[in-house]
């Protein structure tokens, strides 16, 4: 049993501990240390029997952590991530993996030269509706792929207020990019490999403080193109839609309950001849407990994460660019 302790227990920390805590068998969290205030923290970890530690330097020095869950500030995990490699602890982080490139690069290589594990919270690739679109696209059901077009909304932007670390521009640069579009960057890099061009248009629609809506066109390496819209305030939704010569695939649902293929109908029989499109759903499938428990397992048998790290580092490298492209207003290449 990982012992591990949460960095960061605001709201999504709260829900990565409570996705594991008593229902694992690789992996438990025994204390938690964040910025804000302890009064705020001390009720959920009663709850959850965790230690409160008073900063991120006891959580290291502890020899009852075995390893740390960062769900910290955007511009803090690279550091982070530095800091537990030198004191020798597997560290999980959560997307945004960092703000740069460099960044990136320099925390991989730290924890790569210390020998620890380093996951990347990338939950959605191990959903099995994903592992089904994965499938159908390397067995060539779908042909020759022309295009993927994502949709991904959110509802909490409009709640954002002023002094909160999301309301800042430096930590959560082009709109809605580091709350959900870093995660449909990490599936085309999944599904489709290396993005070589970006051109982001980013707009203020309904939240009151921050860029909310965001448009992504992407061209990929082997000349195929992509597309992505999100929005943090309007009705959550998520749609990941994959065109080929032979056929269509599609997640649907924001869990990612529903998966959707179809082959491209027989000329022969004309084309308003029934497709007979397959359908699975997986409802209520955890993608958090199943990341965490990857990343226990990786841990325990000293293997890499699940989530390549070359493919964490080509992310940020395009999540930098689209960021570029929404401040000069045209298109930036990758790297």
């Amino acid at each position: 049993m990982l012992r591990a302790a949460i960095v960061g227990a605001g709201w999504w920390g709260k829900t990565l501990v409570s996705a594991v805590q008593g229902k694992s068998d690789a992996i438990k969290f025994v204390a938690a240390t964040t910025r804000n205030k302890r009064t705020e923290l001390e009720p959920f970890c009663r709850q959850h029997g965790l230690a409160m530690v008073d900063d991120y330097e006891a959580v290291l020095a502890d020899p009852g952590v075995d390893a740390v869950v960062l769900s910290t500030p955007h511009s803090t995990h690279g550091d982070q991530v530095r800091r537990a490699a030198a004191a020798r602890k597997p560290v999980f982080c959560e997307k945004p993996f960092t703000l740069t490139a460099a960044d990136a690069a320099s925390a991989i290589e730290a924890t790569r030269k210390a020998g620890i594990v380093l996951g990347v919270g990338f939950n959605r690739r191990f959903h099995p509706s994903m592992a089904e679109l994965k499938r159908h696209i390397e067995n060539g059901a779908l042909g020759a792929i022309e295009c993927c077009i994502s949709e991904h909304t959110a509802g909490a932007g409009a709640s954002i207020q002023p002094g909160y670390w999301r309301a800042d521009p430096r930590e959560t640069p082009a709109g809605a990019m580091t709350g959900i579009g870093i995660h449909t960057v990490d599936t085309m890099i999944h599904l489709f490999g290396r993005i070589t061009e970006v051109h982001c248009v980013t707009a203020r629609r309904a939240a009151p403080h921050v860029d909310d809506t965001t448009t992504v066109l992407i061209k990929f390496q082997d000349g195929m193109s992509g597309l992505f819209f999100g929005s943090l305030t309007t009705v959550p939704n998520y749609r990941f839609a994959v065109y080929g010569a032979s056929g269509f695939a599609a997640i649907t649902k924001p869990g990612l309950d529903e998966f959707r293929y179809a082959p491209k109908p027989d000329p022969k029989l004309g084309h308003l001849a029934a497709m007979q499109p397959e359908l699975k759903e997986t409802p209520g499938f955890d993608t958090v407990a199943a990341e965490l428990d990857a990343f226990a397992a990786a841990v325990a048998s000293n293997q890499p994460h699940p989530v390549p790290l070359d493919e964490v580092l080509h992310g940020v490298e395009v999540f930098e660019a689209i960021v570029n492209s929404a401040k000069l207003g045209k298109p930036v290449a990758v790297g």
